[in-house]
């Protein structure tokens, strides 16, 4: 008898457990993953993802870790899973559902320098930003909320790659590379190691027309307690309204919200 999409039982009656088989897809499968892992109480461990979606423990395995690399799913200390930078980026597309205080923060940081200002969070080789606050001037910006972008030619990007260990930058430089975004991008592993130098000496990275032509931004990194990066915070300007000199000025106001987010991200 022709399969007609459902699974039925020895007397023909319907489904067992009335589920039809596409409850068993891979789609149905990644969604309750990512609903197990976004459920409260996280970051959850692997077992407990496992009971909560009903999957098999090999495939929530193998789901969780395509999951990690498009950004959707964070890996955490002792083998647990956390909501990554895209998926709390969606959140916060569709509802600006970020704590109170972070807009708080991010809206009085807009309003000290005038400028627009971004939130990213890291995942693996890329960053998110999960909020943009555009400012009162007579431009925009092509970044949105929900974008990934490269770490080795923004500003947040290079702030959080100066936080992280030497050997973890390399591996990022040997996988995700150094392709030019402009001609000011860095494309040379020991021209962007000497730059992360200059980022923790001072406290801030520069991004002056190294992603996108006529932009220039200010970004600092935001730190778990611990003292690994979790994202950053940017101040976008352009080239032809505000001088390197200007937005280094912005610096303090910077890195004081970055202190401020900590606690919150």
């Amino acid at each position: 008898m022709p399969d007609d999409g459902n699974t039925r039982d020895a007397t023909g009656g319907p489904p067992r457990g009335g589920r039809s088989s596409t409850a068993g897809t891979a789609l149905e499968k990644s969604m309750r993953i990512l609903e197990a892992v976004a459920a409260p109480g996280g970051p959850h461990r692997l077992t407990d993802v496992v009971a909560a979606a009903a999957v098999p423990k090999s495939s929530t395995f193998r789901i969780l870790a395509s999951l990690i690399e498009q950004g959707f799913v964070r890996p955490e200390s002792d083998a647990r899973y956390g909501v990554g930078p895209r998926l709390r980026g969606l959140s916060a597309l569709v509802s600006g559902g970020e704590p109170q205080d972070v807009g708080r923060i991010l809206g009085e940081l807009r309003e000290a320098v005038g400028q627009t200002v971004h939130l990213a969070l890291h995942s693996g080789e890329t960053l998110t930003y999960i909020r943009k606050l555009e400012s009162d001037q007579p431009f925009r910006t092509a970044s949105r909320v929900g974008m990934q972008m490269p770490l080795h030619s923004t500003a947040i990007g290079k702030s959080i790659l100066a936080h992280l260990p030497e050997e973890q930058v390399r591996a990022l430089i040997e996988s995700a590379g150094l392709p030019p975004r402009t001609p000011n991008t860095l494309t040379s592993p020991e021209a962007l190691l000497a730059e992360l130098e200059t980022v923790r000496a001072r406290g801030f990275a520069m991004d002056d027309e190294e992603n996108e032509a006529t932009i220039r931004c200010i970004g600092a990194v935001v730190l778990d307690p611990g003292g690994s990066p979790v994202g950053g915070v940017s101040i976008t300007t352009v080239t032809f309204l505000v001088s390197r000199e200007e937005i280094e000025a912005y610096a303090p106001a910077l890195r004081a919200a970055t202190q401020a987010l900590a606690p919150l991200l």
